[in-house]
């Protein structure tokens, strides 16, 4: 491998700076690795949500990780929100340089989003100011604020500003310079090399990454188009000056910034003076208070010896189920995971306190007996043969999921009441991210490329369905392979579409997944508002890896329906039937099953369910169980069913 002269980019946008970042992040790592660079900094627009993935790929390819973010910062007030006034913040490039560093930008980020959103999420100098400790700040690109001045001719306005960050950052603060052969950078590059001069100010040089390589240009503005709904043809729309917004080598970077070694060298000097490590470990259960005389362990025990008494009518049902229940007991609480199973019991009891449907459980918390005791879950596990270890077992490290079915429109209402017992500050919706799948990745480029969408809409439908496919896989289809091999057009759009396939294309909301915390959410994960919901900006497996703890409340339509219809047979007969009372052994039930009648019944109203509904004629409970578990993609493609 050749050596290059060593350099570290401090300033690197992934997917995450949607539609305009086009970085993924263990390529952009493995670049970094590749290119003899000892570590690489993340600063995507306004966002964290890629923190832990490019912290874990750094461990991973032994590349040092600095976290940070390219902050907007408003020109007055972040909460001023005139028309023509404050709709353009300054860029502002922020690194965290330790723990402290972390949880302030963290603050940061999150105050942008959920108090200074207009157009964009907009701190300002206060609050750099209030959570200035840890971070290393660079002044930015050509949006930033120095630059800003400089470009208007008023190099006192600069000379202020560039004071006025120092004051804040002290030693922590570099004058950023950029050079992408843009003819306002070299213009304010000169007279920010003579403020740094003047002011006694370190430099540093960084190159603005959006993608990897010199030859993805087309991809970052292929993005850009799809973000804007412009094609790439047309000359009157948003595009970089040229194509050097990529991960340059250090001889690359030594180049453009011929005479300024201190600029080259203090980006080494910066990437040693962080030490920040993020906490895989770390477990923020909410604290459940537990009445007085009881801890939590006891407390449970408690309840599940109540459960017994509920259910059974006495506090020894049968051996069988004192010791399935103890050795349920030893894992849960062994592993400390009795204060999880508390704040579970407590939000499902105040749901059916208060008249809100609840499921009976699903998924493999049906098999656990102290969710059935403590009412979490209405199915005996032991009746059933269901088993505890599919659901939590002693080599399982991490909190078991259980999902809770609510009625869809009160649903909130439970959210709420966790909201206000453990503090709006520590609960939290998730953020999921849409990705260009294969046919979407198709339809967006060739609608960028102007290609007619007949044409387009001809390729993509011979592209398969389903979740995991890939483009590469509808090259293996004839049909695929003989449009792209004979026309040169359909060839360059598939060859786009196979590069932006898999980004991240926007942000949404988890439909189910909540976190909850025992501290501020926004001291271990950075918030977005959505809908005027505090939102962590992690997606639901990396809030569980710094410590978060998810909850599933699932919103079901079908229980709102039998809701309704409950209601409506208690308004005109004048009593309201008891489901549970009811059994599973209907006739005329397994009939309307038999007989594939089953639409709006939940799991049985597919097409594939109603077919082999109509070859099992299921006249049993454990013919439906059976059906249920087999009806798998597993089983389905291994043949099993048939």
């Amino acid at each position: 491998m050749s050596q290059h002269k060593p350099f570290v980019h401090l300033h690197c946008h992934t997917e995450y700076s949607l539609l305009d970042g086009c970085n993924k992040i263990p390529q952009m790592v493995a670049r970094a690795k590749e290119l003899n660079q000892p570590a690489i900094a993340m600063t995507d627009h306004g966002v964290m949500c890629g923190t832990v993935q490019f912290y874990k790929e750094c461990v991973k390819q032994e590349v040092k990780p600095l976290i940070g973010c390219e902050v907007y910062v408003a020109p007055r007030n972040h909460t001023d929100k005139q028309a023509g006034v404050d709709s353009r913040p300054f860029h502002f490039t922020l690194l965290a340089k330790d723990q402290t560093g972390y949880k302030n930008l963290l603050a940061l980020v999150s105050r942008g989003h959920l108090d200074g959103y207009y157009y964009k999420p907009r701190v300002d100098r206060a609050l750099l100011e209030k959570h200035s400790s840890g971070l290393v700040a660079l002044s930015g690109c050509l949006r930033g604020e120095v630059n800003d001045a400089l470009l208007c001719d008023n190099f006192d306005l600069a000379k202020k500003r560039l004071g006025e960050l120092k004051d804040i950052y002290n030693d922590n603060f570099y004058v950023e310079l950029m050079d992408h052969g843009i003819p306002e950078q070299k213009r304010t590059n000169v007279e920010l090399i003579r403020l740094a001069r003047m002011m006694n100010l370190p430099l540093v040089a960084t190159n603005d990454t959006h993608y990897g390589t010199k030859a993805d240009a087309c991809v970052q503005d292929t993005l850009v188009c799809i973000q804007t709904g412009k094609l790439l043809n047309d000359t009157n729309r948003m595009k970089f000056f040229a194509p050097e917004f990529y991960l340059k080598s250090g001889d690359e970077m030594a180049q453009a910034f011929s005479g300024l070694e201190e600029a080259l060298t203090n980006t080494l000097e910066v990437a040693e003076r962080i030490n920040m490590k993020l906490d895989l470990d770390t477990v923020y259960l909410p604290d459940f208070p537990v009445p007085d005389g009881y801890n939590y362990e006891t407390y449970l025990r408690e309840l599940c010896r109540q459960g017994f008494i509920r259910i059974f009518g006495t506090e020894n049902p049968g051996q069988e189920y004192l010791d399935r229940l103890e050795t349920e007991l030893e894992v849960i609480i062994g592993k400390g995971f009795a204060p999880y199973f508390l704040i579970i019991w407590d939000f499902i009891k105040y749901a059916r306190d208060n008249g809100i449907p609840v499921g009976p459980g699903r998924g493999s918390a049906a098999g656990s007996l102290t969710a059935y005791l403590t009412d979490i879950t209405t199915l005996d596990p032991l009746k059933h043969g269901l088993l505890f270890e599919r659901f939590l077992n002693p080599e399982r490290t991490e909190l078991p999921d259980v999902d809770t079915d609510f009625c869809v429109e009160r649903r909130e209402e439970v959210i709420n009441y966790c909201r206000r017992k453990y503090g709006e500050d520590k609960v939290a919706q998730i953020m999921t991210f849409g990705r260009l799948k294969a046919r979407a990745a198709l339809r967006d480029v060739g609608r960028v490329m102007d290609i007619p969408l007949s044409k387009v809409d001809k390729i993509a439908k011979t592209v398969p369905e389903g979740p995991g496919v890939k483009l590469k896989d509808a090259l293996d289809s004839s049909e695929f392979k003989a449009m792209v091999e004979s026309d040169p057009e359909t060839r360059e759009m598939v060859e786009l579409a196979l590069k932006v396939e898999g980004m991240a294309r926007n942000a949404g909301v988890h439909a189910a997944g909540v976190v909850m915390s025992s501290m501020p959410i926004y001291e271990i994960v950075p918030l977005s508002s959505m809908s005027g919901e505090a939102v962590a900006q992690f997606d639901m497996n990396d809030c569980a890896d710094v410590g978060l703890v998810k909850m599933d409340f699932l919103g079901l339509r079908n229980l709102t329906v039998i809701e309704n219809c409950l209601q409506m047979i208690e308004k005109t007969r004048g009593e309201r039937p008891v489901l549970e009372a009811e059994g599973f052994t209907d006739p005329a039930t397994y009939q309307l099953l038999c007989d594939a009648d089953t639409n709006g019944v939940f799991q049985l109203e597919s097409d594939g369910m109603k077919r082999y509904l109509k070859q099992l004629q299921p006249d049993k409970f454990s013919d439906i169980v059976a059906f249920l578990a087999l009806y798998r993609p597993g089983p389905l493609q291994g043949g099993v069913v048939d």
